[in-house]
């Protein structure tokens, strides 16, 4: 692959900016840029900008499925720093930094609290590393959700994260990055299999709502599946069923796996991360919930 001059996000990343990163292929769109697009930030490149407006134009909205997601995760994490009490978080998937990042939110109410963030975009690490230099509760690493077992490992390697001990582990709009072929659930099984009772899960996931009940919303799905298919090779609508079974036997948080906007909605008055709202039409076509390990 050719070498390219690194646009200026790239040289950004400081003292993390490596030279490996000029190896990245701007023609090919990234899922982390992607969103970190569609979120309003600038760490992106042509085919992002291209993959992000289109599907938008295939379904008007997509955006406020990114912004609904960043939303629920952060009124997650609040609520499991907050009201639970948890010290511990591994986010995987995480995507490129911004305002109100997973560390950020805990940090509110557990000052000490520990998070690995996991992501697979040498962008996403340059950056997070470079974010996060002078950040003695905080690391990113570079790995992949579909190596569970390397994640687990990688991460209490660090030293930050003792998986003897209840941990948050996020799975925030990852896992519909994931085909059926690559086994999500097996996934989210080993990964919950190897955390300690107290643990908690977060996921949010594309869903695809019930053809007879809301026939505009599936078809909406089904176009942006298609979209999604054809451009970046990867995004799945699962049935609300199939989502939560990533839960396993863990015992969900009120009120469950719901729609993003009813997962514990802020006032609509609220100036606090996490108070953004979807618009109606966008309320079927992304689910979540928070579950906890008995």
């Amino acid at each position: 692959m050719p070498r390219f001059k690194p646009p200026p996000f790239m040289k950004r990343a400081g003292d993390a900016y490596t030279p490996e990163l000029t190896w990245i292929d701007p023609d090919k769109a990234s899922i982390a840029r992607v969103y970190s697009y569609y979120l309003g930030g600038k760490d992106h490149f042509a085919a992002d900008r291209e993959m992000a407006n289109y599907a938008e134009s295939v379904v008007p909205g997509v955006t406020a499925l990114a912004m609904g997601n960043r939303a629920f995760v952060q009124r997650a994490t609040r609520y499991l720093a907050a009201e639970r009490g948890i010290g511990q978080f591994l986010d995987i998937g995480s995507g490129l930094p911004t305002d109100g990042n997973v560390h950020e939110i805990a940090h509110e109410s557990v000052p000490d609290a520990r998070v690995v963030y996991i992501d697979n975009d040498p962008i996403v690490l340059a950056h997070g590393r470079a974010l996060l230099a002078d950040n003695r509760t905080t690391l990113v690493l570079r790995n992949d959700l579909t190596r569970p077992q390397d994640v687990l490992t990688e991460a209490e390697r660090t030293g930050l994260l003792d998986l003897d001990r209840p941990v948050a582990l996020m799975l925030g709009g990852i896992l519909h990055h994931l085909s059926d072929s690559q086994d999500p659930d097996g996934i989210a099984r080993r990964l919950r299999d190897a955390l300690a009772p107290g643990s908690c899960l977060v996921v949010s996931h594309f869903c695809e709502p019930d053809s007879a009940r809301f026939p505009e919303d599936a078809e909406r799905a089904r176009r942006l599946q298609a979209a999604f298919l054809e451009r970046l090779k990867t995004g799945m609508w699962r049935s609300p069923e199939q989502i939560r079974g990533y839960f396993g036997d863990w015992h969900l948080v009120e009120p469950g796996v719901v729609p993003l906007n009813r997962w514990r909605p802020l006032p609509p008055d609220a100036k606090s991360l996490g108070s953004y709202t979807m618009p109606p039409r966008n309320e079927n076509l992304i689910v979540g919930g928070v579950a906890v390990k008995p």
